[in-house]
């Protein structure tokens, strides 16, 4: 905890860039929010995803998404919505141009995303992010108390918002499975501050003559080796998924890996220096006894 002031400045900081970025160049929403087309198109040969993107962006689309699905031979290409030519229209320019690349391409699946259902999207998943942030708040709350749940909620979203500034920065295509891999470190991070949060409740009820500093530095570091273990171990397969798992599992797998990262630090050094800010004591988890007053002699 003699690190507090630092690892909270740190963090404050990386907020507040991640919300400068949020409100300068935003987020890049993928054809799930914006709405547009998706095109599932197969081959009898393992698809060369380079020629097939190649061929778009002669049609005058250089921001299309073309990845692998499901096995080599199936493709699904996302088109965004155009005012200048209708979706049939675009659907059938793009399959004529592929079947002059490639004659085995043939067309499995077209589905169009209307810019109604993209706003409705964006709008559910803002309220399912406001939604697991409250319950996260009443259960801390209830099953700590009202101190930890404040700073838990304010680590926790300090993932959330760290994570958006990064593909807010970057420009990376933010999707649906995005959101999903946000809405998982949620949950994921409430976990490892439980974890501590729970120690810390416990050490206070045995280390009745150490320090609030003294207790929590002891919970982390009695926690330490289950976090390298835990997340060590997620980590691995998350970058697994990073490294392996195509274009399909990119955006997905790099937000949980941003996630777990930071998700690691805030429940350590960010939420822990909050409690202390809050002024949680000893007296907040193990209430005073009561002394019984001596009854008056008759």
């Amino acid at each position: 905890m003699s690190w507090g002031k630092y690892t909270t400045t740190i963090s404050l900081l990386t907020f507040l860039l991640s919300v400068f970025f949020l409100f300068t160049k935003g987020l890049n929403l993928g054809v799930d929010f914006t709405g547009g087309t998706v095109m599932e198109v197969g081959y009898a040969h393992p698809a060369d995803i380079n020629r097939v993107r190649g061929a778009l962006v002669k049609l005058g689309m250089p921001d299309v998404s073309v990845q692998n699905f499901g096995t080599s031979r199936d493709v699904l290409i996302r088109l965004p919505a155009r005012s200048d030519i209708t979706s049939a229209m675009l659907s059938e320019t793009v399959i004529t141009a592929l079947r002059q690349a490639d004659e085995t391409a043939e067309v499995r699946r077209v589905e169009f995303v209307g810019p109604q259902v993209g706003k409705e999207l964006v709008e559910n998943g803002a309220l399912a992010l406001l939604i697991v942030s409250l319950g996260i708040i009443a259960y801390l709350a209830m099953r700590f108390e009202w101190k930890f749940g404040v700073s838990g909620i304010i680590a926790n979203l300090h993932d959330v918002v760290i994570i958006l500034g990064f593909f807010a920065f970057f420009q990376w295509e933010f999707s649906l499975t995005v959101l999903a891999a946000i809405l998982a470190i949620l949950g994921y991070s409430v976990n490892e501050s439980v974890v501590v949060f729970d120690r810390i409740r416990e050490n206070f009820r045995k280390m009745r003559k150490a320090s609030v500093s003294q207790v929590i530095d002891n919970a982390i570091t009695r926690t330490m080796s289950r976090t390298i273990i835990t997340h060590g171990s997620t980590q691995m397969v998350v970058i697994s998924m990073l490294v392996f798992g195509g274009e399909a599992l990119h955006y997905f797998a790099l937000a949980l890996t941003i996630g777990i990262l930071f998700g690691i630090y805030s429940s350590v050094l960010v939420a822990s220096p909050l409690l202390m800010l809050l002024g949680v004591s000893r007296e907040d988890i193990v209430k005073p006894e009561k002394k019984e007053e001596p009854e008056a002699l008759p």
